[in-house]
């Protein structure tokens, strides 16, 4: 991130919190964040499908984040879709609290909104729908962080097209 010029502020929370404040077209980034990758996704600027872009090895955090800028520019995104890895009975453990410190840090540089979507169970479907295609054992490793921030940002777009009707 070669420019200097400080971002507005970015919303970040809930989508049925910022939902009204996003643009009503444009792409949107979906991210399953992990401890070791980043699965990406984005959606067509309709908002009606979601598709695997890439898995991000993580490095640190300056680096993940002009990854994710790039992807992001690229696709002309304008927001993030995080996935919130709520416990199962929807409490907050650590690794919420490494989402969220991830995304305020992450929309101080993009000054794009970032809005959380409950990720519980997304990659138990994602997997689950890869062995049901039979895809090897190494083949899903290699694709599953990506899939899992497709199905994270499909269940996001439908909520937004939900909310439109």
């Amino acid at each position: 991130m070669t420019d200097e010029t400080p971002k507005p502020a970015a919303t970040v929370g809930p989508l049925a919190e910022i939902a009204a404040t996003l643009p009503e077209r444009g792409s949107l980034l979906g991210l399953d964040l992990g401890t070791k990758t980043i699965g990406v996704a984005t959606c067509d600027p309709d908002r009606r499908l979601a598709t695997v872009v890439e898995t991000v090895k993580r490095t640190k955090f300056t680096q993940d984040a002009e990854r994710l800028m790039v992807l992001a520019n690229e696709r002309k995104a304008v927001a993030f879709v995080l996935g919130l890895p709520l416990n199962m009975d929807g409490s907050e453990g650590p690794r919420v609290q490494a989402s969220r410190a991830f995304a305020r840090n992450f929309a101080r540089l993009s000054g794009l909104p970032i809005a959380f979507w409950d990720e519980r169970l997304s990659t138990v479907a994602v997997e689950r729908a890869l062995i049901s295609a039979d895809v090897s054992r190494a083949k899903r490793a290699n694709v599953i962080d990506q899939h899992a921030a497709a199905f994270i940002l499909q269940g996001a777009i439908d909520f937004l097209n939900g909310r439109r009707f």
